[in-house]
């Protein structure tokens, strides 16, 4: 008997060692160092699978110790401790809590398992920082004691991070929900919308009824006026929801968003809220242009003048009233004078600027810069100091309150005017505005520091003295920013110091190769060709009344017609909406462009959209996109202009803008710009050049061929004076810098 007895406890020694026991309705697996009932074995197998999820979630292959969810090996250590002891803690106390019953216990095994699972999947979606999983537990641990009380976990998830209320509180739902659940829920509603507050209106359209939805509405407008403006226009409960709103900007909103003249007054948005001008105000000049624009500027000037120390203010939506001081200023004032280019008396055609003070003729230069031609822009220039009283460069900045003055002096050295601009001042004066143009460019955006870069090439063929004055700024600046370790402005400094050290050409400096980005000097025949060797160009011609685009075409298709007795080099085909040019020896070149066709229905829009059609069903690829009409009609070229595109001819105004979206499209584009409208004295020689080189096959080098083109034009000063308004590749400053610092930016 005593043999048998001992017998028996050697075997439940050694049953309970190796977690075995047979007996009372137990069974204890290898890891559990305690019992465990055995209808709820299945709990504490969910949630040591969800366990060893998180441990796989680590780095491919590697099988550890640790749960690997970070770089930081303390932060994995820390992570590990949280979801591995520490939980199998939790597991234990819960199992033996006499004060549980077995519903309870495995509710609280069921939360577990919904923890470490749902944080698995937050941190997959990047919803949740690794580094979180210790005060996750803690959370946890603190709403399972309030639960087991009776208690609303409400104070958990509001004293939390939004990432840890999101999983605590789906831990306590069905079957047995805690009575700060649906508390918890609008709570984390709220806070995910103040995080997010681009998607609060949505939201609120599908979940009426919440009850801070007023306070929401608040928010989300603040974020973003028109958004709210056009929710306020809608039919439905939000929209009324929010033109009932109490606070002055959604009321005010709301408000012009149910007027007729909506778009008209959102400009004032900011002082219509401010009471310091009001509707009826704006009533008595909206259908007048003059009056109209007038107020668009004094607006301006206002608020021009809050965003500077020491209010340092932000109106809202000044962005509208750019926009509509720049609408304005184009279709009434620039459209017309422009129109008027051939008109050879500066009486008539600017007879619509006579009422125009010279800060309304500032806000014309400075916003129509992709647009306005050189003729028009030297009248307006002229007429700004023609009207001070004191015609001084530093006083006509402190009227504006230096709002856009970088674009101003950038226009200024393009047009030739940046002399006459600082010898209107003191010399003291003058060194000071050539500081501030070039100085703290880190606080400014990318569109001013390119007008900086974009203002060199010009400075530098004109005044070499001010040349060296800005290049030894950047030099400064860039000091100072490497002391201050500031990376943008080190970016920004750095590129302006080596683009404008290679505006020398004699110094043979390798920009590409300093910068990281493609040549700039040379473009590769082999990269300008399809798979059958072929460069495919696509020309865009648009149909003006004036004749000017039809007289274009006429004069492109001359380039490609026989001389008389001569062996003809192009074949040209044509259908009523484009015409095929193609080489007919050397290397193949192909050149589609449509007709400008003129008429109510836009159908040189069709005939462009018609050829785009045809050569993308017939996979054909344009590597050199040609513009080939007035500056105004460049958007939509571009708009058309493929991601292929490696040579862009844009044969009118350049300008930021026009860049900018052009290395949108294709990064690595090169670009010919000019300064003046697109004239065919400089287009055709271009293009020619071009068309030479590739028919030989030959790689495109834009050094010697400019110096080729420049010769050409020696004899002929009229025609010297407008190829000189063309920026080639490698003097297009402005681009290079948007390439190269994009490229810097994002490798940061």
């Amino acid at each position: 008997m005593i043999t048998m007895l001992r017998s028996c406890l050697i075997y439940l020694c050694l049953a309970a060692i190796i977690g075995f026991v047979p007996l009372g309705g137990y069974a204890q697996p290898n890891s559990y160092p305690y019992r465990v009932a055995q209808d709820r074995m299945l709990f504490h197998d969910k949630v040591d699978q969800a366990q060893q999820q998180l441990y796989q979630l680590g780095p491919e292959g590697k099988k550890d110790s640790l749960i690997r969810l970070s770089k930081d090996e303390a932060v994995n250590s820390a992570v590990t401790d949280a979801f591995s002891r520490r939980i199998d803690q939790l597991q234990r106390q819960v199992e033996f809590d006499s004060t549980l019953n077995t519903n309870s216990k495995k509710r609280c095994l069921r939360g577990m398992a919904d923890l470490l699972q749902n944080f698995a999947k937050s941190w997959k979606a990047r919803e949740i920082n690794a580094a979180l999983a210790p005060a996750l537990v803690d959370a946890y641990t603190h709403a399972m004691a309030l639960d087991k009380k009776g208690q609303s976990i409400e104070p958990v998830i509001t004293g939390n991070p939004y990432e840890i209320g999101k999983i605590v509180v789906d831990c306590f739902g069905f079957p047995s929900e805690n009575a700060g659940v649906k508390p918890s829920r609008l709570y984390l509603t709220r806070v995910y919308c103040e995080m997010h507050p681009g998607l609060i209106l949505n939201y609120l359209s599908s979940h009426p009824g919440l009850p801070f939805e007023d306070s929401l509405i608040m928010v989300a407008g603040r974020h973003n006026v028109r958004q709210l403006y056009d929710f306020a226009a809608a039919s439905g409960e939000l929209g009324a929801h929010i033109r009932n709103n109490p606070d002055s900007l959604v009321h005010t909103v709301a408000m012009l968003a149910n007027s007729k003249s909506g778009q008209l007054y959102f400009p004032f948005l900011d002082n219509l809220v401010r009471k310091k001008i009001t509707v009826e105000d704006i009533d008595k000049v909206k259908d007048d242009n003059l009056n109209y624009y007038r107020l668009l500027v004094r607006t301006r000037l206002d608020y021009a003048q809050r965003v500077l120390p020491p209010l340092r203010d932000t109106p809202i939506e000044m962005n509208a009233l750019t926009e509509m001081l720049e609408k304005k200023g184009k279709q009434v004032f620039v459209g017309e004078i422009n129109a008027l280019h051939t008109v050879d008396n500066p009486a008539v055609r600017f007879k619509i600027l006579d009422p125009l003070t010279p800060e309304e003729l500032y806000y014309l230069v400075v916003l129509s810069e992709d647009e306005i031609y050189t003729s028009s822009y030297l009248g307006v220039y002229d007429r700004i100091f023609q009207r001070m009283k004191a015609p001084r460069g530093d006083s006509l900045l402190l009227a504006v309150h230096g709002d856009y003055f970088r674009k101003f002096i950038k226009m200024a050295a393009a047009y030739n005017k940046l002399e006459h601009f600082l010898g209107t001042m003191d010399k003291q004066n003058a060194a000071t505005v050539m500081k501030s143009f070039v100085i703290h460019l880190e606080n400014a955006n990318e569109e001013e520091a390119v007008d900086v870069a974009d203002s060199y090439s010009s400075i530098v063929e004109k005044n070499a003295a001010l040349a060296r004055f800005i290049l030894n700024e950047v030099s400064w600046n860039y000091d100072k920013n490497v002391a201050a370790g500031n990376k943008k402005g080190v970016i920004i400094y750095n590129l302006l110091q080596t683009l404008f050290q290679s505006a020398d050409t004699a110094k043979h400096i390798d920009v590409s190769a300093m910068l990281g980005i493609p040549p700039i000097y040379t473009v590769d025949h082999s990269s300008l060709t399809d798979d059958s060797g072929r460069v495919i160009q696509q020309v865009f011609f648009y149909g003006d009344k004036d004749k000017d685009g039809q007289n274009s075409f006429i004069d492109f298709m001359s380039l490609f017609r026989p001389k008389p007795n001569t062996r003809p080099e192009w074949k040209i085909a044509e259908n009523p909406q484009w015409v095929t040019i193609t080489s007919t020896r050397g290397k193949p070149v192909i050149i589609y462009a449509n007709k400008p066709l003129l008429g109510d229905d836009d159908p040189d829009a069709k005939a462009q959209k018609a050829l785009s059609d045809y050569m993308f069903d017939h996979h054909l690829k344009p590597t050199i996109v040609i513009h080939r009409g007035h500056s105004y009609h460049v958007k939509y070229t571009i708009e058309q202009m493929p991601a292929t595109a490696r040579i862009v001819v844009l044969g009118s105004c350049g300008g930021y803008n026009n860049l900018s979206e052009v290395l949108k499209i294709s990064e690595d584009a090169h670009i010919i710009s000019s300064k003046q409208v697109g004239t065919k004295t400089v287009n055709e020689p271009i293009l020619q050049a071009m068309n030479r080189t590739l028919v030989e096959g030959k790689d495109i080098e834009w050094l010697p061929m400019w110096k080729q083109l420049e010769a050409g034009f020696t004899r002929d000063p009229a025609a010297k004076e407008k190829f000189d308004d063309y920026i080639p590749p490698y003097k297009n400053l402005g681009a290079i810098f948007i390439k190269a610092y994009r490229k810097a930016m994002d490798q940061d």
